[in-house]
């Protein structure tokens, strides 16, 4: 079969009116570059991103079919004769693609190994427009093609099933760590424990972090301990909260919900010039702020978005090395449309994998 008759098999949305239900479709991959690698996909984590996507909760979907799925773990099939040269990757080799699969490769942040921030816009893995023209079809799919600085090596030390989540989930809360001084002594607050907030936990105490997680309710409080929390804080008990004060370096927000989000207490909690990060990505917008909810602890306020190449093979040598482990539950990609609808309401725990199993 020659490159251009090559097509990939996934598990779409075909319908924008009915988001969870996906039929198996043909995918036709973009042109094929010696830049790029051709994954079998093994197992495909399933991120919140993918329901905001599919139930248009970010904006109506370009072009249908639309198969979703960012958080690859697989082998790699083929590789292009660039991309064997600049990675070392071979065929057989095990490997991941997160949520981004191209950018432009020569502005400032493409050079920096800060990629993922591409100022012409890096490519999305699914949803996304190839220069070529072609769309984007994610990782609930029989094989995935990138350009290899979106390709990641798995050490052996880690189980498929569990990189694959660490593709976006794991990514998202290691990139904001690292980059706000998180390690020994320092101390971490978590606002939320799902999908990525539990990895948050589990990567700030590889680090050597004092954890705190903060929810709305003690529900979670015995798997928050058991991830290796310190600390489990019920952000509604208003004396815990007045306690922790000035008392936090980082606080790292992952949730989307916005009209009961305290903000300005949350930022209360910082130490002077701590850092509150936002990764959580809600549909609407963010509370507002007054000046002196962040001036008198000369608070920084910042957001973070995945993460690079760089950072993503530092994630998974530590997890290797940590023996971090993802709370995950991992069900037949057939059975995509349970599993979409259990994520939506916010049944997983913590992440739910999808294993590929077309024919």
């Amino acid at each position: 079969m020659s490159s251009s008759d090559t097509v990939f098999k996934g598990y779409g949305i075909t319908d924008a009116n009915r988001w969870s239900d996906f039929k198996l479709v043909d995918i036709k991959p973009k042109t094929w570059e010696e830049e790029d690698i051709d994954v079998a996909v093994s197992y495909c984590g399933v991120c919140g991103s993918d329901i905001h996507t599919i139930t248009g909760g970010w904006g109506s979907i370009q072009e249908l079919p639309l198969v979703v799925g960012h958080e690859i773990a697989g082998t790699a099939v083929r590789v292009g004769s660039i991309a064997a040269q600049k990675t070392g990757v071979k065929v057989g080799d095990r490997v991941g693609i997160g949520a981004r699969c191209n950018a432009c490769g020569v502005c400032g942040p493409c050079t920096s190994d800060n990629e993922n921030y591409c100022v012409k816009g890096p490519i999305d893995t699914y949803h996304g427009r190839h220069p070529d023209g072609t769309m984007t079809q994610g990782g609930y799919s029989t094989a995935v093609r990138a350009n290899h600085q979106y390709v990641f090596p798995i050490p052996d030390g880690i189980a498929l099933e569990d990189a694959a989540s660490m593709m976006c989930a794991g990514l998202t809360m290691y990139s904001p760590l690292i980059h706000n001084g998180a390690g020994p002594g320092k101390k971490v607050g978590i606002i939320g424990l799902g999908g990525l907030g539990h990895y948050g936990v589990l990567f700030a105490k590889a680090l050597g972090c004092e954890v705190y997680v903060f929810s709305h309710s003690t529900r979670k409080e015995q798997d928050a301990l058991k991830m290796g929390a310190d600390h489990f804080v019920v952000s509604e008990d208003k004396e815990n909260m007045a306690r922790l004060r000035g008392t936090l370096d980082l606080i790292i927000s992952t949730v989307n919900v916005v009209d009961t989000f305290p903000l300005a207490e949350y930022l209360s909690l910082l130490v002077v010039r701590g850092t509150f990060i936002n990764v959580g990505a809600p549909e609407t917008k963010l509370p507002q702020l007054a000046a002196f909810d962040f001036t008198p602890n000369a608070c920084r306020l910042g957001g973070s978005c995945v993460g690079s190449k760089r950072e993503a093979i530092e994630m998974l040598k530590l997890a290797a090395k940590a023996n971090v482990k993802p709370w995950i539950e991992v069900l037949p990609m057939s059975k995509v449309k349970q599993v979409a609808e259990s994520m939506k309401a916010g049944d997983a725990r913590y992440r739910f994998v999808l294993q590929q199993d077309i024919v």
